[in-house]
């Protein structure tokens, strides 16, 4: 092939065509030697090798076989850590090639991270020439070094070329010890694709918008510009006096999935308001805009609200609202107007959390305590700490101290959360090696006070006798802790003390169940004095040992507490199955143990209320219950509380009342307790009537099964359907309309990209996990996963990276005009736009040589996010959600959050009000946690928002860099997003055997609905009748026969 030259004083190379057929002819499959396997092994020659080139017809004698060894010897690297960026293996395209950059020197336009092949350009009129392409990595060379194998390094990210050692953490392991390749039969992965093909025939053809409905949107559109524009010209006009303000300047222009091409039916409508003439920017926070347009449209029938607390302004709006929404809207308008509410407009997509059992805030358990910095000069008391500024200004104090009904865990995640306010962090294996001096001295700080502030004071003094816990250099040792090992040696010796007590109480030696190993390991531990030289390390250690403690017998028992949400039923059941376990025959020991049993399960049940009115009833009793009394008590009082919420809620019909109350009373009064500790109901036949009429009505459970889901729902949240075209109006969002033209130009380059997109948005719809207003991900974000794998992952690509491919600025621009061509809002916009060009490469199949289907391509992509080992039919392993950084932008689609300074949550402060005119906060990237926590403003509380930032799941924006479009997504949400591609990767590869069991895009709302058939016995949902059952005996409704 030949080489085309390139120049550097900027004239153009040959014609386009030519320069796409080189960058494509480039795009060749791997040679043999670059795709072998990750197990297989290369010879490795060197001067002392024996029979280099023939086999020995012996066997080597022990000189031979000691010098063979010593060639397979893992040499150890002193040298520190590599960056994770630069330990990823080499998958991806920097372009065309599919590959990072090869023998070629930097780019001397790029000069930091941040414009490293970034963005996009209003320059659209021809590709650009192969020497600037080749520039940004769009060259594909065909060495096989590109290519993952156990003895090739890999380039590092950034290095241009040059290796490191260390950029393959991998390449000097032996084959046994590489993560093996999940092997399918070819039969298998093409049913796999087909059956996935199908699946997306089906979701596209059934969920493809139409053109009636976009022409419906478009003529909506064109009605509410009509009225903004009336409204800002009038409001330009007699308020700021500008009797010569354009109204045509004003413009509605839309974004978003209707704009990109990645709509589906019933899609909301993304408008952007431009208004560049106005005096003062609609997006302001001193503009009376919004509010104007708000109420023009209320006005003109409209339903409309302006949320001013999310990112960007918006005003949620739809087209034919009922008449109870349009009342309360203009209420909340009316109210606003009156000044009697605060200006907290809905939620906060930052700061919604969902409810979740494990995350609701009950009554059930008193908090612990925790104070925010004290200002005064007070001596410290025993539960005060202070912390030091790292710029020798005032210190911090705080107060932390455990309350006396709060869990270890309850405690613990306290004590993290005064870690995070005090500007500190926690130690990981990631992170150990930059950790600063301050922040050591303010992680020892609050481990010392978590340990001081335990309410238990024997668990207090036997932590602090040990030399790990007494936060003081021991024999000249380093004095570092972490945060995770102190939970648990906390949890560790709390568990040893519960076991003590418990084998007192029942009488019972434990050292006849073999234990003392794991007693000792623990013990030997606490005693170490070298903790502090690998805080993880031992962290690791103690973990370890913590699992073994909890294998012991009598662990279940120690451990049993009432999960969230966990019933009765499921509750008793596990207690039982703890105490069967050690209880082998009857006597002594047997009654001691249920005793012990029975006191754990009542310490453990979740409610307060009940757990104190069960503690009453239960040492009240002249005689000592059975875990089956026990039990039974416990399901009465709860079913009691259960039905007396219902009542209060009107939800059961008048004649049903009496029957109801008079029930509740029946089930709160104690029951007569035969000498075996049983319960003795001899009134059973009196009642039998009433109990049959209450086992009649409805569960209580069905009719509030849908409230707690309710609790938080905004009650002026538009429903899903039947208002009409709704539409979001986006008061900032000149960059969002550049992302709207990147989107769709990566639409246009293949026509497998958008039944790819529209398959992904279904399914993550279907499974509950595309809303960032409750904690997950929104379409937008799935949108540029599915980019990063065909840019990126599939070989050969499927779409080239078109920020890559931007083309140059014509010649004799002055610099300054080209920032000012190709910055937006201080961004860089540039990437190559010209659409024409783009669909007329791609009809000639001339942007890319990748031939596989959707199906293909879809069981690819579900395969990279459910895993991150290597995948099983094409190079390199599956995404690190711990550790990268999703890059569209960036050539191999990946950065670390290490290098983005996107490693934990952060906590910002924006500016509200009149704090938004004086008050100018830096942007949060990359900046540390005690650099946020100095910059934290000082103006009134009302005057400022604070703001989560999260980094659980990263997407970088391409344009807005210091934005992560997964901010939103919480511990939870990543937690469901990850095993829904972990589901859905099961259910990918049942289908290859032609088992499939379960339906890929089933609604999850069905899904909660179904009985649960195979539902462990545990965990199974018990009905009113069973209730009722279990609390009465059968004997109560044989009376009724």
């Amino acid at each position: 092939m030949d080489t085309v030259p390139t120049s550097s004083t900027g004239r153009s190379g040959p014609g386009l065509e030519d320069q796409l057929r080189n960058l494509i002819l480039t795009n060749g499959p791997p040679s043999s030697q670059s795709t072998q396997e990750p197990g297989a092994s290369q010879p490795t020659a060197s001067p002392g090798d024996v029979n280099d080139h023939h086999k020995p017809k012996k066997r080597p004698n022990q000189a031979q076989r000691r010098q063979m060894n010593s060639q397979f010897n893992i040499p150890i690297d002193t040298r520190a850590p590599a960056s994770p960026e630069s330990q990823r293996h080499g998958r991806g395209n920097s372009g065309p090639g599919g590959q990072r950059w090869r023998n070629q020197g930097p780019d001397p336009r790029q000069t930091d991270s941040h414009q490293h092949g970034n963005a996009s350009h209003f320059y659209n009129n021809t590709m650009p020439s192969k020497s600037y392409a080749h520039g940004h990595g769009q060259h594909n060379n065909q060495s096989s070094s590109g290519y993952y194998s156990p003895h090739n390094k890999r380039p590092q990210r950034g290095s241009f070329g040059q290796q490191s050692p260390s950029s393959w953490r991998g390449s000097h392991s032996s084959p046994s010890q590489q993560p093996r390749r999940l092997v399918f039969r070819p039969e298998e992965i093409v049913n796999q694709s087909a059956f996935l093909e199908q699946l997306s025939f089906q979701v596209v053809s059934g969920s493809e918008i139409e053109r009636a409905e976009i022409s419906e949107k478009e003529a909506f559109r064109m009605r509410i510009e009509s009225i903004i524009r009336d409204v800002i010209t009038q409001h330009e006009q007699t308020l700021a006096q500008r009797w010569d303000f354009p109204s045509p300047s004003v413009e509605l222009k839309c974004f978003g999935s209707l704009a990109s091409g990645f709509a589906t039916k019933a899609s909301d409508m993304d408008l952007a308001l431009l208004s560049p003439c106005s005096r003062i920017p609609p997006d302001a926070k001193e503009s009376p805009i919004p509010r104007l347009i708000e109420k023009a449209l209320l006005d003109a029938g409209l339903g409309a609200r302006l949320l001013s607390r999310t990112r960007v302004p918006i005003i949620k709006l739809c087209e034919k609202p009922s008449q109870q929404l349009y009342d309360d809207l203009s209420a909340y308008r009316k109210a606003w107007e009156d000044g009697l509410h605060d200006v907290h407009d809905g939620q906060e997509e930052d700061e919604v959390e969902p409810l979740t059992p494990g995350n609701a805030a009950t009554e059930e358990h008193e908090e612990p305590v925790a104070e925010s910095p004290r200002a005064d000069n007070a001596i410290l008391k025993s539960d005060e700490f202070e912390i030091p500024s790292p710029h020798g200004g005032e210190p911090q104090r705080f107060y932390l101290r455990q309350g006396p009904k709060a869990s270890i865990s309850a405690y613990s995640a306290l004590a993290k959360h005064v870690l995070r306010k005090a500007g500190g962090r926690d130690v990981r294996g990631a992170t150990s090696y930059n950790f600063s001096d301050h922040e050591w001295d303010v992680l020892n700080r609050v481990c010392a006070a978590f340990v001081r502030g335990l309410s238990d004071s024997e668990l207090r003094q036997r932590l602090q006798s040990y030399p790990s816990l007494q936060f003081k250099s021991v024999h000249n040792q380093p004095d570092r802790h972490s945060m995770k090992a102190v939970s648990c040696q906390i949890e560790g010796e709390q568990f040893l003390l519960d076991l003590n007590r418990l084998c007192e109480k029942s009488g019972v030696d434990i050292r006849q169940f073999q234990t003392d190993q794991t007693m000792m390991a623990w013990s030997e531990l606490q005693y170490r004095t070298d903790y502090g030289v690998d805080p993880v390390q031992y962290t690791r250690e103690v973990q370890n040992a913590l699992e073994r403690l909890r294998k012991v017998p009598f662990s279940r028992i120690i451990l049993l507490e009432q999960g969230p949400g966990e019933t009765p039923t499921s509750y008793h059941i596990r207690a039982s199955s703890a105490l069967d376990e050690l209880v082998k025959e009857p006597g002594p020991n047997a009654k001691s143990l249920e005793r012990a049993t029975v006191g754990h399960y009542i310490s453990g049940i979740s409610t307060h209320e009940i757990r104190l009115a069960l503690e009453a009833e239960y040492e009240g009793a002249s005689q000592r219950w059975s875990l089956d009394t026990v039990s039974r008590r416990h399901k009465a009082l709860v079913l009691a509380r259960e039905l007396a919420r219902t009542l209060e809620k009107g939800a059961y019909k008048s004649e049903n009342v009496a029957d109801i109350q008079e029930y509740i009373k029946i089930l709160r009064t104690p029951p007569q307790i035969t000498a075996d500790g049983h319960i003795d109901d001899p009134v059973a036949p009196q009642i039998s009537a009433l109990v049959s009429r209450v086992r009649a009505v409805t569960d209580p459970h069905a009719l509030t099964r849908n409230q707690q889901n309710q609790k938080y729902k905004d009650q002026l949240e538009f429903p899903s359907s039947g208002c009409g075209v709704q539409c979001d109006i986006n008061f900032s969002a000149l960059l969002a309309l550049q992302n709207t033209i990147l989107l769709r130009c990566y639409s246009l380059t293949d026509p497998r990209v958008r039944p790819m997109v529209l398959f992904v948005k279904h399914w993550a719809k279907m499974r509950g996990i595309n809303s960032g207003y409750r904690g997950t991900l929104s379409s937008y974000g799935y949108v540029l996963m599915v980019l990063h794998y065909l840019v990126n992952v599939v070989q050969p690509f499927v779409c080239p990276n078109l920020q890559q491919l931007a083309p140059p600025p014509p010649p004799g621009i002055s610099p300054a005009d080209i920032e000012k061509n190709t910055t937006l809002c201080g961004y860089r916009v540039n990437f190559w736009r010209n659409e024409e060009e783009i669909m007329h490469l791609a009809s000639l199949n001339q942007l890319n040589r990748n031939t596989e289907s959707i199906g293909s391509l879809l069981r690819g992509f579900f395969e990279y996010y459910a895993q991150n080992n290597f995948l099983s039919n094409r190079q390199g392993k599956g995404f690190d959600w711990g550790r990268d950084v999703l890059s569209i932008r960036t050539a191999g689609g990946l950065v670390s959050k290490q290098e983005k300074g996107w490693t934990g949550a952060k906590t910002i402060y924006e500016p509200q009000g009149d704090a938004a005119q004086t008050t100018e906060l830096k942007s949060p990237q990359p900046a540390t946690d005690t650099d946020i926590q100095s910059a934290k403003p000082r103006g009134k509380a009302g005057d400022f928002k604070e703001v989560r930032l999260r980094y659980l799941f990263a997407i970088e924006d391409p344009f807005e860099l210091d934005h992560n479009v997964a901010r939103t997504v919480t511990h939870n949400g990543i937690v469901s997003i990850r095993d829904e591609f972990r589901r859905a990767w099961r259910i990918i590869k049942q289908s290859g055997s032609g088992a499939v069991n379960e339906d890929l895009l089933l609604n999850c709302q069905d899904e909660q609905q179904q009985p649960q058939q195979q539902q462990p016995q545990e965990g199974a949902a018990v009905s009113l009748s069973d209730v009722m059952l279990d609390i009465h005996g059968p004997g109560i409704f044989e009376h009724q026969k």
